[in-house]
């Protein structure tokens, strides 16, 4: 008998230390509504310091994991326990098993939870916590992007929150900006507002349900502890959901398919004067409602015989204006007019797609009007004409001669001339080969140009800057304007000129090398330059 007593006093002294021991989870809730978290606790004796949380991973998502540990001593023996604690978040509603876990040579059980459909709470001036969501437009078109506008109103003191907005299927979604903070006045009450903006463009035609917004969050329950700590409690709350009934691309839309609220044009700076060969500045905006910055097409000057065109990069700015995006486009362009008198030039124009009234619009500006003026070659240097010899050298013939002396021979006073009449017959030599070495010689070219292949073999090869430096080195000049100006055909000037906006990246290169080729088959034809007559007389007349 006393055997069997002091056998079950060891037993009931052993249970608690095998209870202590044991390895066990469970969740700090077993119901919560769809979009909050709950926390996994996992306590154990074994020396882990981390747990394998694959098997969660396929029904949950996963938030912030802590570990805290603790030392104790029992029975005179030092028993250490681990604590583990994961964020949960079920990926929908329903009733979800939250998996075995591997932790060192135990295994925890499955736990069960309950996950609620969202909260949706109405936009009431009485409610303490509630969301709102609002669309740009309930009948898109697919590309077009539509405005998503999300609100949180909060007359409680938050701790902290999550808002989450998820894309339905056939549709994408992207955040915009960061989030705007401000307080608004509802029913004589005081609400803090959290605005957060989205992007939605959808990529398929028919009706698409977009899920409300959630929130969920935590606020401040009441003192606890004797450090005065807040303990939290959790808040929820869902926007309703919104219905859009998108329309497919219509048949007879302009391409590319650009559909918009809006699309104006203007002119930020127009020039109504010109010089032939010098650029005037035009400055064109567009701005885009409805669009952005990708989905707007390039903002391109019309082609004209009468002016060469040549674009900067345009300057791009998106903005988010009543609850959808809007896109500013400005671009500069330098206008060179080739002809003089007044040229009337056609301004930029934007093919879209008005989506509030069904229809293809076409956005233009008027034409531009340039009065051209011809350019003024600067002055052509002339060669000095020498000046007479009986302006600068004295003659006897201009004397009076002079009296005879008694003392002196009159021959004494021409005893001179034959020196000075071979220093002039000289300078009259070194004048006129002179100038007989400078008609022969080439002009020299502003700049050293560098040896390539030829006119012909860079035009087989189809390379343009092989092209450009060909015709300069065969025109011994160093740009192609000035190879424009010795070209006597206007098919090779317009040839060249169409080869110079190509490399400026205004042109199409295939076109121009086209336009090359068909120009110069038989080479380059260039102006006859007129001989300059000789000021100085023959030395040895014929």
């Amino acid at each position: 008998m006393r055997r069997w007593l002091r056998g079950l006093m060891l037993m009931a002294l052993l249970l608690p230390l095998a209870a202590l021991g044991q390895t066990r989870a469970w969740l700090d809730r077993d119901q919560i509504s769809m979009g909050e978290v709950v926390a996994l606790n996992i306590a154990t004796d074994q020396p882990v310091t981390q747990i394998d949380t694959t098997p969660l991973r396929a029904s949950f998502d996963l938030g912030g994991q802590s570990v805290r540990r603790s030392f104790e001593w029992v029975n005179g023996r030092m028993r250490r326990q681990t604590v583990f604690a994961l964020g949960l978040r079920p990926r929908g509603p329903g009733v979800w098993s939250v998996p075995a876990l591997q932790v060192g040579a135990d295994r925890t059980a499955p736990l069960r939870l309950v996950v609620r459909p969202p909260t949706v709470e109405p936009a009431q001036p009485e409610s303490d916590l509630f969301v709102d969501m609002a669309t740009d437009t309930r009948r898109p078109y697919v590309q077009q992007t539509v405005g998503v506008t999300v609100r949180v109103h909060h007359a409680i003191p938050l701790l902290s929150g999550q808002l989450d907005l998820d894309a339905p299927p056939g549709m994408t979604l992207q955040r915009l900006g960061e989030d705007l903070t401000y307080d608004r006045m509802l029913g004589g009450r005081r609400y803090h507002v959290i605005e957060r903006r989205y992007l939605l463009i959808p990529e398929r035609s028919g009706p698409v349900l977009l899920p409300g917004a959630r929130l969920n969050a935590l606020r401040p329950a009441g003192a606890s502890g004797w450090l005065g700590d807040f303990d939290t409690a959790p808040v929820s709350a869902a926007a309703p959901a919104i219905l859009l009934d998108v329309q497919p691309i219509p048949v007879t839309a302009p391409q590319p398919w650009l559909p918009l609220h809006a699309l104006h044009l203007r002119y930020l700076h127009t020039p109504t004067q010109a010089v032939t060969g010098t650029a005037v500045n035009v400055d064109v905006e567009a701005q885009a409602d409805g669009a952005t910055a990708a989905q707007m097409p390039a903002l391109e000057w019309p082609a004209s015989p009468a002016v060469q065109v040549f674009a900067e990069p345009p300057q791009v700015e998106e903005r988010f204006l009543d609850g959808r995006p809007q896109t500013f486009v400005r671009r500069r362009f330098a206008l060179v007019p080739q002809q003089p008198g007044i040229v009337e030039l056609s301004g930029p124009r934007l093919p879209w797609w008005n989506a509030e009234r069904g229809r293809a619009e076409v956005a233009a500006l008027p034409p531009l009007r340039l009065q051209v003026a011809a350019g003024q070659a600067g002055p052509l240097t002339q060669p000095a004409t020498p000046p007479a010899a009986s302006t600068n050298l004295s003659s006897p013939a201009n004397k009076a001669p002079a009296p005879a002396s008694p003392d002196r021979h009159t021959g004494d006073d021409w005893r001179w001339l034959p020196w000075v009449g071979l220093g002039l017959c000289l300078v009259l030599v070194t004048l006129h080969a002179h100038r007989r070495r400078r008609a022969r010689s080439p002009a020299p070219t502003p700049a050293v140009v560098a040896r390539g292949p030829t006119l012909a073999q860079a035009l087989d090869q189809g390379d343009l800057e092989a092209i450009a430096q060909a015709l300069r080195t065969a025109a011994g000049v160093a740009d192609l304007e000035a190879v424009c100006a010795r070209l006597a055909q206007p098919e090779q000037v317009q040839a060249v000129q169409m080869l110079q906006a190509a490399r400026w990246g205004n042109g199409a290169p295939a076109a121009a090398l086209a336009a090359l080729r068909r120009a110069f088959a038989g080479g380059p034809r260039w102006q006859t330059r007129a001989q300059g007559v000789d000021p100085l007389p023959p030395l040895y007349p014929n």
